[in-house]
């Protein structure tokens, strides 16, 4: 089997998954790109690195499997638990009170960029606990890993994937299985799955919450901006986004206000 990656290839590889993407391989994560690359030709049993280039530009599917088998998943419930204390504490009440004043009953969120979907199960769990009777909630989750959103529909965790989850949240929403635990359908049916690619508009409005974690450390600022846009067009007149601890849109000239809580820092929509 020829050598992964030379400049070429590499080049080449870079450029089609960030147009495609948005998540851009520098010179530091190259070594992943080309492990990736590697492990997919192997398993192909493809010998040429070009042939299998040509493959996925041809075809869309392979296109979509590629872009799945280089993407990091990295989740697990209740990461970075001050999100979750500031999502109770200040932005659903706030939710609540722009909720009497419309008369709508149902609370929006997406989880973007929902890997294998402890984060979006973990949402619905504590809205199902909080919300006040009469209030309904979806939780849309999506990523661009097909193999992550098959993890997330199928709702089991071995038991090593629970850790964190606390003992009432452990003890109402799941149910203990063979090697692990399985999301109780009435959790399950309210979290819907869906491929996305942030690069693309949602299609979808009105949502209240966005969280999207981790994610646009990836992106470059032109590719953040064409996500930010996306969540800024598809959420409420007066909503909220969280995104990861260790990112900013400090310096990004984006419509989105910083708002800092007792709990965590985040962001808001108010127009």
């Amino acid at each position: 089997m020829a050598d992964t990656l030379n400049d070429a290839d590499f080049e080449k590889f870079r450029k089609v998954i960030y147009n495609e993407s948005g998540i851009t391989f520098s010179a530091t994560n190259r070594p992943i790109l080309d492990s990736r690359i590697k492990e997919i030709l192997r398993e192909k049993k493809i010998e040429s690195v070009s042939d299998y280039y040509n493959l996925i530009l041809s075809d869309h599917e392979e296109m979509k499997k590629m872009l799945d088998s280089v993407t990091t998943n990295l989740t697990r419930f209740f990461r970075n638990q001050p999100h979750f204390d500031a999502l109770i504490n200040y932005v659903i009440p706030h939710v609540l009170e722009e909720k009497k004043k419309t008369g709508d009953r149902t609370i929006r969120i997406w989880s973007a960029g929902c890997s294998t979907g402890e984060e979006p199960y973990t949402i619905a769990m504590i809205l199902k606990k909080i919300l006040p009777l009469g209030y309904n909630f979806t939780v849309t989750a999506s990523d661009i890993s097909l193999k992550s959103l098959m993890v997330g529909q199928g709702g089991f965790y071995a038991d090593n994937k629970i850790d964190g989850i606390p003992p009432d949240y452990l003890a109402s929403s799941f149910t203990k299985v063979d090697g692990g635990y399985q999301v109780n359908k009435d959790i399950m049916d309210r979290v819907k799955f869906d491929y996305h690619n942030l690069q693309h508009d949602p299609g979808v409005k009105n949502l209240d919450v966005v969280f999207c974690r981790n994610v646009m450390i990836y992106f470059d600022e032109p590719a953040q901006m064409v996500v930010l846009n996306n969540f800024w067009n598809a959420m409420a007149a007066h909503s909220y986004l969280f995104i990861g601890h260790s990112e900013s849109l400090f310096g990004m000239k984006t419509k989105f206000e910083f708002l800092k809580t007792d709990w965590a820092c985040l962001y808001q929509k108010n127009v």
